[in-house]
C-alpha cells in the first residue's frame, strides 16, 4: 500500500511540473516558440494583452502596436529577460516591471521623462533603449542598474548630460539630442566605458577634465555640434584632448578650421612673435620703411654730386668707412660721409673755412648703400643754389666774371 501511494505522489508531482509546459498554449494574435516561452505579438494594432500568455515567458515583443498604457500589467512575468515595447504610443516606461528583465527595448513611443523608478529596482538590466522618445529628463539613482552595459537615449529632447549613470557602463548613446553642457563629475565614474556618442548636439565646448577619467574609451563621436572655435577660453580643452587620446575621435572639433593643423588659432600669438627683440625688430621696420626717401631722386642727386668736382665752392672730406668695408666706392660702403660747405649767395669772395656764425651752411650727407637719410631735410636755399651751380657747370663763377671785369677796365685805361 505503501508504495502505491509513493508511486501516486511521485506521478501528481511530474503532472504538475511538466503538463503547462506541454500543454501551453500561445495566443491566436501571436507567434510562439520554445515551448511557447518566446512570444511576438508584434504588428497587430493591439490595444491590450492578448489572452493565454505564460507567466514564465522569456521574450515578449509587443512592438508596433497602439498601448498606451502597461502599468503593472507585465509583473507577473517573473521569468521575462527581454521586453520590447517599441513604436507604440506609450507616456511613460511601464510601472513595476518584472526585475528579472535583462532587455529593455521602449524606442519610438511618447516617453516625456525617465523616472528614477524607473529604473531603480532593475539590478539584472544589461540594456535599456529609449531612444526616439521625447525625453526631457532622465533621472538616475546612484548605484543602481549596476548591471547595465548599454544605454541608448539618442534623438530625445535632453538638454545636460544625465548624472549617476552607472559606473560599469560600456556604451553610452546621447546622440540627437540638445545637450550643450556637462555637469561636474557626471562622466568621472565612467571608466569601463568604451564607446560615447555625442553627435548632433549643441555643444560649444567641453568643461575641463570632463573627459579625463575615460581611460577605456575607445570610440568618440563629435561631429555637427556648434563649436566655439574663437573662444580661447573654453574651446583649448576639447583639442588638446582631441590630440592626446588613444580613442577614434569621429568629427574632431573645429578640423575645418585652416589653423587647426598647421598654426595657432586666431588671436594666439606665437613664441617668436611675442618676443621682445622680435617686436622691436618689426617696430624698427615699419619705421624705416615709412620714412624710407624716393630712391629714384635720391640716387641721382648722390651720382651729380659725386661726379660734381667744383672745388671753389665747397670742400670734401674723406669717407668714413664702418668697420669691415673694404672700398668706399665698393658695395661694403655702409655709410659714406661727405661733408660740402656751400657758399650763400649773398656773399662774394669770402672765407670758405666753416666757422660758427659765417655764411657758408654745411650739408652732411649719410648715404647708405647710395640713399642719403636727411637728403629731405635740407635747408630750401641751400638746395636750390646746389641745384642751379649743378644745372650749369660750364658759366665762371662771381670771383671770376669780377676778375675778369678789373682785368677789362685796365685795358681801356691803358687804350685811353
Amino acid at each position: 500500500m505503501e508504495y502505491q501511494i509513493l508511486n501516486t505522489s511521485t506521478c501528481l508531482l511530474v503532472l504538475l511540473v511538466f503538463i503547462p509546459t506541454g500543454l501551453g498554449i500561445c495566443p491566436s494574435s501571436c507567434k510562439c516558440s520554445g515551448n511557447d516561452r518566446n512570444v511576438d505579438c508584434s504588428g497587430r494594432n493591439l490595444t491590450v494583452l492578448p489572452q493565454g500568455l505564460q507567466d514564465n515567458l522569456t521574450y515578449l515583443n509587443l512592438s508596433f502596436n497602439q498601448f498606451v498604457d502597461l502599468d503593472h500589467q507585465l509583473t507577473r512575468f517573473t521569468n521575462l529577460r527581454t521586453l520590447d515595447i517599441s513604436n507604440n504610443w506609450l507616456k511613460n516606461v511601464p510601472a513595476h516591471l518584472p526585475k528579472s528583465l535583462w532587455e529593455l527595448y521602449a524606442t519610438n513611443n511618447n516617453i516625456k521623462v525617465l523616472q528614477k523608478l524607473d529604473t531603480a529596482y532593475q539590478w539584472n538590466l544589461r540594456v535599456l533603449d529609449i531612444s526616439r522618445n521625447m525625453v526631457e529628463r532622465a533621472v538616475l539613482i546612484n548605484n543602481t542598474l549596476s548591471s547595465l552595459k548599454f544605454l541608448n537615449l539618442s534623438s530625445n529632447k535632453l538638454w545636460t548630460v544625465p548624472t549617476n549613470m552607472p559606473y560599469n557602463i560600456e556604451t553610452v548613446d546621447l546622440s540627437n539630442n540638445f545637450l550643450s553642457q556637462i555637469l561636474p563629475g557626471t562622466l568621472v565614474r565612467l571608466q569601463h566605458l568604451t564607446s560615447l556618442y555625442l553627435h548632433n548636439n549643441k555643444f560649444s565646448y567641453i568643461p575641463d577634465k570632463a573627459f579625463d577619467q575615460l581611460s577605456q574609451l575607445q570610440v568618440i563621436t563629435l561631429y555637427n555640434n556648434p563649436w566655439s572655435c574663437s573662444d580661447n577660453q573654453t574651446i583649448p580643452y576639447v583639442l588638446q584632448w582631441v590630440q592626446g587620446t588613444a580613442a577614434r575621435v569621429l568629427g574632431a572639433p573645429c578640423a575645418e578650421q585652416p589653423w587647426a593643423s598647421s598654426g595657432p588659432a586666431p588671436g594666439q600669438p606665437t613664441a617668436l612673435d611675442s618676443s621682445p627683440m622680435s617686436k622691436g625688430t618689426k617696430a624698427a621696420g615699419r619705421e624705416a620703411s615709412a620714412t624710407a626717401p624716393e630712391p629714384t631722386k635720391v640716387t641721382k642727386t648722390h651720382k651729380q654730386l659725386k661726379a660734381k668736382e667744383a672745388p671753389p665752392l665747397g670742400t670734401q672730406s674723406p669717407p668714413a668707412l664702418f668697420p669691415g668695408t673694404d672700398s668706399p666706392d665698393g658695395p661694403q660702403e655702409a655709410a659714406a660721409t661727405r661733408t660740402i660747405l656751400v657758399q650763400d649767395s649773398a656773399e662774394g669772395n669770402a672765407s670758405l673755412a666753416p666757422a660758427t656764425g659765417s655764411s657758408t651752411t654745411p650739408m652732411t650727407l649719410s648715404i647708405t648703400s647710395g640713399m642719403p637719410t636727411n637728403y629731405s631735410k635740407m635747408p630750401q636755399s641751400t638746395t636750390a643754389t646746389l641745384r642751379k651751380e649743378e644745372a650749369t657747370p660750364g658759366v665762371p663763377s662771381r670771383a671770376s666774371r669780377w676778375q675778369m671785369g678789373l682785368l677789362c677796365l685796365a685795358l681801356l685805361h691803358a687804350l685811353a
